[in-house]
């Protein structure tokens, strides 16, 4: 039986005014008005997911196995190196085998551009060493430069950003434990694996320590005035060292309690295939075809 006057269920009305509400916003915006109990789809996100500079997305170089790739980034860097000075075209052919490698990562461009930061200071010094060089000098754009100076910097600036984003797709498309135990496959001593493994480990935590510093001291005022703010920095940057140093030796008495003897057991990882060896290498045995080509016609 139906009672008159009934109180109504608590949120309806204002679940009726968020449909108006919404209804009204896409008749103001020229979108189709939302009927009411219609299913609100929230925008998703396209950007990939990411493991510290591990990029994780799908792609043939993200299948290839970790070993097989540091083997061919060694590969690939030697044949850049071994172009001689002022061959431009051999360096072309390598730039669009370094650029065919970034596109097969698919790897997010902006990304890649902003991981190229890291080559700041040889783009600095390339550019200067025109300048401070010694030998025939040529005028360019009013700027007395040293000729082989100026041959000079602009080839090993653009071996240096080749061999760069080379690397920066090897972090892109590789994890670090994936990384760890392609270099424990290849024999790399495993004292350096294991520092490579503790610093990956506690780079982490390291951050998280410099990033409540950076909060304390931004609680407690920062100081005021640049100069104040480096010195916090500078005191900031000290206390971290402390610490690390403090948490290290700790880490290192319990490891030593639990039986550590200076080894760490070797990572697992799946051979690479033939064919997966076939992959990794043809780039950099382009890149090498490449230099002894431009050697011999040099």
């Amino acid at each position: 039986m139906r009672v008159t006057g009934a109180p109504r269920a608590p949120g309806r009305p204002a679940r009726r005014a968020r449909v108006a509400g919404a209804a009204s916003a896409g008749r103001s915006s020229g979108t189709p008005p939302l009927a009411p109990g219609a299913p609100v789809l929230l925008p998703v996100s396209r950007a990939p997911r990411r493991d510290g500079l591990h990029v994780l997305v799908a792609s043939p170089v993200h299948r290839l196995p970790a070993h097989a790739k540091v083997v061919a980034l060694t590969a690939l860097a030697a044949g850049v190196v071994a172009v001689p000075t002022g061959a431009w075209a051999a360096l072309a052919a390598c730039g669009l085998l370094v650029l065919f490698v970034v596109a097969a990562s698919r790897l997010p461009v902006g990304l890649v551009a902003r991981r190229m930061v890291v080559e700041t200071p040889v783009v600095v010094f390339c550019l200067l060493l025109p300048l401070v060089a010694t030998g025939p000098r040529v005028d360019v754009l009013g700027l007395d430069l040293a000729r082989d100076g100026l041959v000079g910097g602009a080839t090993l600036l653009v071996k240096a950003t080749l061999g760069v984003l080379a690397a920066v797709v090897l972090a892109g498309t590789t994890s670090a434990r994936d990384l760890l135990a392609g270099l424990d496959r290849l024999r790399v001593p495993r004292p350096m694996v294991a520092v490579l493994t503790f610093a990956v480990r506690y780079a982490a935590v390291l951050a998280e320590e410099a990033r409540r510093l950076q909060v304390a001291r931004a609680v407690r005022g920062g100081g005021d005035g640049r100069l104040r703010q480096l010195a916090a920095v500078a005191a900031g940057a000290g206390t971290l060292f402390v610490r690390g140093y403090e948490r290290g030796e700790r880490v290192q008495r319990s490891m030593v309690v639990r039986g550590w003897t200076g080894t760490t057991p070797a990572l697992a990882s799946a051979p690479a295939t033939a064919r997966q060896w076939a992959l990794a290498l043809v780039v950099p045995a382009a890149a090498v075809a490449v230099a002894v080509v431009a050697r011999a016609a040099a």
